[in-house]
């Protein structure tokens, strides 16, 4: 089953609740859609030409080529978060859903060792969307 991570929100009466159960059970719907009807490809490029993004390239890495991170945000104001990762042994790119601090905990740590921070910021989201390649 396809599982999103959603930022956390504070939940102050039982119509806020109804709201953020409904929320949660649409963008499910919409994000199991989203999988079944389109591939991985399919999904990279439109978070690709949706939004440009921020790119970390990793010369010294024996692992990573680089990531970018993407937002999109729906017309309701829903923002997803998205990590796209080129990896040197095949120059194939990767999309990860990922958390909304992901970017800022890779940016942080990549220097030092991109393929550590990946694997600790971005590979523990590898079944969100289910495109993550086995490692």
């Amino acid at each position: 089953m396809t599982t999103i991570l959603l930022s956390k929100m504070s939940v102050h009466s039982s119509g806020t609740l109804a709201k953020y159960i409904s929320f949660i059970f649409l963008l499910l719907f919409v994000v199991v859609n989203l999988h079944s009807q389109a591939s991985c490809d399919e999904i990279r490029r439109y978070v690709q030409t949706t939004d440009f993004g921020i790119t970390y390239s990793s010369y010294n890495s024996d692992a990573i080529t680089k990531v970018s991170f993407h937002q999109i945000t729906d017309e309701s104001y829903n923002t997803l978060y998205f990590a796209i990762v080129q990896f040197k042994s095949s120059y194939t790119e990767y999309i990860y859903q990922v958390d909304s601090n992901t970017q800022l905990s890779y940016s942080i740590n990549y220097t030092s060792s991109a393929g550590e921070a990946f694997w600790d910021y971005i590979h523990p989201y590898r079944q969100v969307l289910g495109c993550a390649p086995d490692l």
